[in-house]
């Protein structure tokens, strides 16, 4: 087989070269991350090989895809609208400041701003620790207008983590308020619980909520509180090594339920 071209695309975040035909059909492609090159057509082996040559990285394994495990399958019927992968931390807020920016005459910063920064923060922090064996999917939208600013899903649990901003400030927790600095934000707690048990109704497996304090000065926590856990945005690595409850399995097809946006709808 002769003619064959490379195309460069991104696929669910992962870069892969495909390999077309002269009648633009794909015979084959190579995902850098994995180190695959996958056949389409077996006879097409060598010529696949060589169109590849000048962009493998390495040592690479080549054969037919692999055959789709449930969790995969039910993720690539997804409509790309309903797929939640995607989304970047702080989804919501970069689409609410790009639709409706702050007037730029305005005196003091924008709230949504510092909440983005807290979000992205977060949800960084959190995407560094996919190598755990888990995934993160960031602003799952819930009925109502609220949101999980982000879902952590791995081998320990399900964590659904909101980030709140407190740079250079002092936090004061007393269950159920929250306050950063001089400003009380309210009975946070109770909200953090609720979201968790949407989330854990709409999964149907346990989420627990986890409070991400972004830059705080100092944190005073009065009593430890009710199923809430508190940490610091450089602290979040801890979720990865409580105790295992999930297996691989469990993690995939979990993953692949949450990112369905018609789940969140029934929260």
């Amino acid at each position: 087989m002769s003619g064959l071209r490379v195309v460069p695309a991104w696929r669910h975040g992962r870069e892969r070269l495909y390999v077309c035909g002269r009648d633009g059909n794909n015979v084959a492609w190579y995902d850098r991350e994995t180190g695959r090159v996958n056949l389409l057509d077996e006879d097409s082996r060598d010529a696949v090989l060589e169109a590849l040559k000048p962009f493998l990285t390495g040592p690479v394994t080549v054969g037919p895809p692999p055959v789709p495990t449930p969790a995969e399958l039910a993720r690539l019927t997804l409509h790309p609208d309903d797929d939640l992968a995607p989304n970047r931390p702080g989804e919501a807020l970069l689409v609410a400041l790009d639709r409706d920016p702050a007037p730029a005459h305005r005196l003091r910063p924008d709230p949504r701003r510092r909440a983005l920064a807290a979000e992205q923060t977060v949800g960084a922090a959190l995407d560094r620790l996919e190598g755990a064996g888990g995934h993160t999917l960031h602003s799952l939208p819930l009925p109502g207008g609220d949101r999980v600013h982000h879902l952590l899903i791995g081998p320990t649990g399900l964590f659904a983590v909101h980030a709140l901003y407190a740079r250079k400030h002092r936090v004061l927790v007393a269950d159920p308020m929250v306050a950063v600095g001089r400003r009380e934000t309210g009975p946070l707690l109770r909200r953090l619980r609720a979201d968790a048990d949407r989330a854990s109704y709409a999964l149907t497996a346990e989420v627990h909520p986890v409070l991400a304090l972004v830059d705080p000065a100092d944190v005073r926590i009065t009593a430890t509180p009710r199923a809430v856990r508190i940490v610091r945005d450089t602290d979040l690595g801890t979720l990865t090594r409580l105790d295992v409850v999930l297996k691989p399995g469990d993690v995939e097809a979990l993953h692949a339920m949450a990112r369905d946006r018609n789940v969140w709808g029934r929260a």
